[in-house]
């Protein structure tokens, strides 16, 4: 079962100083921090703050190149962790069949902001990032013991 996300925050790792978007379950409190590039914050938080660009960003081609196309994203998905990585789907509609792209978890929710589609989680990726300590070990893992001790007015909006 998949369960739908918003960013709750983008975030520097206290300890590794690298960015850290915060994926917050919309109808409980499951939190999911995954490490991404500097680069992929950026184009995230530049489309969170609704702040213009000269020119297209890599998100931004891409979206017009599928928009072009008439080819329709439906939503993205987190949908495994291995190996302290994550994976993501960009799931789109052709010819009234499903087309799944992976993707790097930040590339895929880049591009889902700017179409305004849905987000979603595997419930086991939820399941295994707080039982089985799999997560990177110098960043994710960090960052859920220090987010342990916050509430979620501590958060802010979208603080880099």
């Amino acid at each position: 079962m998949e369960r739908k996300v918003d960013i709750q925050s983008l975030i520097v790792d206290p300890f590794s100083q690298r960015p850290v978007m915060v994926l917050r379950s919309e109808r409980s409190d499951r939190i999911l921090p995954i490490c991404i590039g500097p680069n992929e914050a950026n184009a995230i938080a530049l489309q969170l703050e609704r702040i213009p660009v000269p020119r297209p960003m890599t998100h931004d081609l891409m979206s017009g190149m599928l928009d072009s196309l008439g080819v329709p994203v439906k939503k993205v998905r987190i949908t495994d962790l291995r190996n302290s990585t994550f994976y993501a789907e960009i799931v789109l509609e052709r010819d009234g069949r499903e087309i799944r792209l992976d993707a790097r978890p930040s590339d895929a929710v880049a591009l889902a902001l700017r179409l305004s589609v849905p987000i979603f989680v595997e419930d086991s990726v939820f399941d295994r990032c707080s039982a089985d300590g799999e997560a990177e070990p110098g960043c994710a893992e960090a960052v859920r013991r220090w987010m342990d001790g916050l509430e979620p007015k501590d958060f802010g909006r979208y603080k880099m």
